[in-house]
């Protein structure tokens, strides 16, 4: 049965990275959940305004057609999505298949530092403080695990892979 690995966070937590390496890993397709955002969303984003839940529903939809998608081809997918409230994660659930998501999880001052070396990304690091006070950590009841993105990548690559084929 096709899957869908949400791999999930605040902006800055590496989980573009994560996801592409754990997709690679596992054979599966992956996408980047920025690139179905609308331009209205990046160009928000890109000038420090923090996106609404009217924003994010067309693109919260985009990103359930994607694993749709995949699914009726009985493919598993891997996606980096920020997923950073609970409603969000349920409108990815509506999916087709089974959603698991992989919290990746860092302290405020951690994202920062690696904020600041990123270049050519539209997020603007004025936001970070935005993006903790909306996140809401996985509720007992939610397919997921949090996951230390401050690990080496080659180990939490390996963790993420040994508890999706454990779940």
């Amino acid at each position: 049965m096709a899957r869908a690995l949400v791999v999930m966070g605040v902006s800055g937590v590496g989980k573009s990275t994560v996801a592409a390496r754990v997709a690679e890993r596992l054979g599966w397709p992956f996408i980047d959940g920025d690139d179905l955002h609308p331009a209205e969303n990046i160009s928000k984003l890109t000038a420090g305004v923090a996106l609404t839940d009217a924003d994010r529903e067309p693109w919260l939809a985009a990103v359930r057609g994607w694993i749709d998608t995949h699914a009726a081809r009985g493919e598993s997918t891997v996606l980096a999505v920020s997923a950073l409230r609970r409603r969000y994660r349920d409108a990815l659930r509506r999916a087709d298949t089974e959603v698991l998501f992989a919290h990746l999880v860092v302290s405020p001052d951690t994202v920062r530092q690696r904020l600041a070396r990123r270049t050519g990304h539209f997020m603007n690091p004025n936001l970070i403080d935005s993006q903790f006070a909306t996140l809401e950590p996985l509720d007992a009841d939610e397919a997921g695990a949090d996951f230390d993105a401050t690990r080496p990548l080659p180990a939490l690559v390996a963790e993420i892979s040994d508890w999706l084929r454990s779940s």
